[in-house]
């Protein structure tokens, strides 16, 4: 399927209000809890998929990065940082409970919801798997068991991965992003090799929401079913021209999680709306599915820990580099794993 424009001349001035509606709207709905899929298909053709306005979309996410870098130096950049600091100043100071009963609550969740792994396709006949869930929710209420708890969210991906494959709980590393966390503060470890457990998690969150949006564009057609049903989520766009804009939106606030903390906080914020109105959109099974990641999202927003800053030339360079390994990574590792074509 190629993109297709939607008007001659108008793609330029289309991208930023299409930016602005992707990021309003549920856009981040998990479309294999919705539609029929099948991970072993042929993906779209790279040549299809890295289109002109693929390319275009690109740029603009680009720019828009590198002018949030530039302007997160400025004054203006500081003020924006000290307001956030004063609203998520108690929330910063309760990450650790945060964490540890988004993680309880979510466990109970899926028990209760009954015959999943981790999030609801993950299907599961072991009658063991839920009573594991409701044992990691009662170990995160003490700091003595925090860590088994983060042991047990480990070995419900490796059941996950043993059941369904490793590339399909690529879409999931946000657990064991959670896992580390739980795992290290329960055993008192500031951090592994210089990483602090909440940066553990920010990189789970990142590389799960990159490797999703590649879904975008590598399965579009898997949406178009919700796209039928929700036709108000595309503002009007085609579906075509839809997909490869939330691909581009969800990547770019995805990379931003691992950015400097301004740009962190602020991708946060906005994809945490995005999974709430996911919530709104599509009802209960979307709660329950995205409910560890909206707490995680709060956390990261909070977190006001500094890093050293990018010099802005290398901006384009990171943001080019991390979308083209995503893509790599995916789809070799598809052709790899399901013998299908890549170009």
């Amino acid at each position: 399927m190629q993109f297709t424009r939607p008007g001659p001349g108008s793609t330029i001035l289309l991208m930023l209000p299409a930016g602005l509606a992707i990021g309003s709207t549920p856009a981040v709905a998990h479309v294999k809890w919705f539609a029929p899929y099948d991970v072993a298909s042929q993906p779209e053709r790279l040549g299809h998929v890295v289109s002109p306005l693929f390319l275009e979309l690109f740029l603009l996410a680009l720019l828009t990065l590198w002018v949030a870098c530039a302007v997160e130096r400025t004054w203006l950049g500081r003020t924006v940082q000290g307001a956030l600091d004063a609203v998520f100043h108690d929330l910063r100071l309760r990450s650790d409970t945060l964490i540890r009963a988004g993680v309880a609550a979510f466990c109970i969740a899926i028990w209760v919801f009954g015959g999943v792994i981790l999030t609801p396709e993950l299907k599961t006949s072991v009658a063991a798997t839920g009573w594991l869930q409701v044992a990691i929710a009662i170990c995160t209420l003490w700091s003595s068991t925090v860590a088994l708890a983060g042991l047990g969210v480990v070995v419900l991906f490796v059941q996950g991965v043993w059941t369904y494959g490793v590339f399909h709980m690529m879409d999931y590393p946000i657990f064991l992003g959670a896992a580390a966390y739980l795992m290290m503060t329960g055993l008192g470890l500031e951090s592994v090799l210089g990483v602090r457990p909440l940066t553990v998690v920010r990189w789970g969150a990142a590389v799960t929401l990159m490797w999703a949006s590649v879904e975008k564009w590598a399965y579009p057609a898997w949406s178009h079913p919700l796209l039928a049903t929700h036709p108000s989520i595309t503002c009007g766009f085609s579906p075509g021209f839809y997909m490869a804009a939330a691909g581009i939106v969800e990547f770019s606030l995805s990379f931003a999680l691992l950015w400097t903390p301004l740009i962190r906080r602020i991708a946060a914020i906005v994809l945490g709306s995005m999974f709430l109105g996911a919530v709104f959109e599509f009802g209960k099974l979307d709660a329950i599915g995205h409910l560890l990641i909206i707490v995680l999202l709060v956390v990261i927003a909070a977190d006001d820990t500094p890093t050293r800053r990018c010099s802005l030339p290398l901006v384009p360079a990171w943001f080019s580099a991390a979308l083209a390994v995503t893509v790599a990574a995916y789809y070799f590792g598809h052709a790899l794993l399901f013998h299908t074509g890549i170009v």
